[in-house]
């Protein structure tokens, strides 16, 4: 008997015909003798209209209220699938994040998991029941309904599954894997059958969309076996797991691309100790996630400092630059909007020298410009054109021989 934790996306629940479809699936996983507790999402884009409603409401959204109003959208499938699992004599109970035990910091919108104590449903699963988890949602220290973000059903599943000492935690979901890069940009990408949890997590911070990169640095620390699968075809996925020193690896494992960051630039900074410093504590304070930067040699005293910031954090990131330029006798701020980021990842770059000069060589053939580079032990990244990246994900992946046979 294995206890197993299976997360399904809004996709996977998004009308009653496919939460009666999710059900069967999970009836015959109980009645092949697994344990199962389920993690939902909301119903299809059910979230994305909650937050509609509260535009067309009002102009004012407390954090505490937005919560609180955002989390429905979870309750709701819980009781609807419990309901679709009765009906195919499977015992079933739903529970909000707080009943099952998701205890979290106070930051509204986008909190974090403090603890998590599943005792009711341990208890659950131990009568012989499934329990029906709502996904990204959990009780803060000061006894508010929180959210955990956009993907934070995937956090969930495998907070869950850790905590449970499940044998492995399931994220379902409209793909059927994770794939060497996006199908939908090259129609030979080929689906991974294991991916290390080190490149997993380079590829979702580099534009893979699924799962959420949160939920993969939660696997990874508490080393949660992950199965990445369809909800819509049943079939193999991609798992999730630890290096195995002894294989070797793929030089270059997949290549990942990302259109939703811009570039901003601080020109004619003081260059002195305590600068750069300040620039970046301005922004962290205001909450905003900078990534990619590079400094510009020195001329004159003065240089210029370029970093990559999420779209959505433009405008209070542009204020703030503004400001820095009139405290620290900066020149300008410049602002491109029309980037991109393309990146090569793959565990065995780490013992194979060569990876960056033949990515180089590959987009000089393209005509692509280079912007920023930035690497890790295992991942090259560049910023392109916007209107030029999905050419250079293109040649990158034929280059590096990573497409169907």
């Amino acid at each position: 008997m294995a206890l197993l934790v299976q997360k399904f996306g809004g996709t996977a629940v998004g009308d009653a015909e496919r939460i009666r479809a999710v059900a069967d699936h999970v009836a015959r996983t109980v009645r092949r003798g697994n344990q199962v507790v389920m993690v939902v999402s909301a119903m299809g884009k059910e979230t994305d209209d909650l937050l509609r409603l509260a535009k067309d409401v009002s102009s004012t959204h407390p954090g505490r209220e937005m919560d609180m109003l955002i989390t429905a959208g979870e309750r709701k499938s819980t009781a609807l699938m419990c309901m679709a699992l009765h009906d195919l004599g499977i015992p079933a109970d739903s529970f909000t994040g707080s009943q099952a035990g998701f205890l979290t910091d106070t930051t509204h919108t986008n909190a974090k998991i403090l603890a998590v104590r599943p005792d009711r449903i341990q208890e659950a699963v131990d009568d012989g029941r499934v329990a029906v988890v709502g996904g990204s949602q959990g009780v803060s220290t000061d006894n508010d309904v929180t959210f955990l973000g956009r993907g934070g059903s995937d956090t969930t599943a495998v907070a869950l599954a850790h905590a449970l000492g499940a044998d492995a935690c399931e994220l379902y979901t409209d793909v059927t894997g994770v794939f060497t890069t996006d199908p939908r940009v090259v129609s030979t990408a080929r689906k991974m059958p294991t991916v290390s949890f080190d490149e997993l997590l380079e590829m979702t911070a580099t534009g893979c969309p699924k799962p959420a990169m949160r939920s993969v640095e939660y696997a990874r620390t508490h080393g949660v076996r992950l199965h990445v699968r369809s909800a819509f075809t049943w079939q193999e996925g991609t798992w999730v797991t630890e290096e195995e020193p002894e294989m070797e690896q793929a030089i270059v494992s997949a290549v990942t691309h990302d259109m939703s960051e811009a570039k901003m630039t601080l020109a004619g900074l003081p260059d002195h100790p305590g600068v750069a410093a300040r620039v970046f504590r301005s922004l962290s304070d205001l909450g905003v996630n900078v990534d990619m930067i590079v400094q510009n040699v020195s001329a004159q005293g003065v240089t210029d400092i370029s970093f990559t910031v999420p779209h959505e954090d433009l405008a209070k990131t542009q204020e703030a630059a503004s400001a820095l330029v009139a405290e620290l006798g900066a020149s300008e701020v410049l602002v491109d909007t029309a980037i991109a980021r393309v990146s090569v990842v793959g565990a065995g770059m780490r013992s194979n020298p060569g990876v960056a000069a033949t990515m180089f060589e590959v987009l000089a053939t393209e005509e692509i410009n280079i912007a920023m580079i930035s690497t890790s032990a295992i991942r090259v990244s560049c910023v392109v054109e916007q209107v030029r990246v999905e050419d250079a994900v293109r040649a990158l992946h034929d280059a590096f021989g990573l497409s169907v046979v």
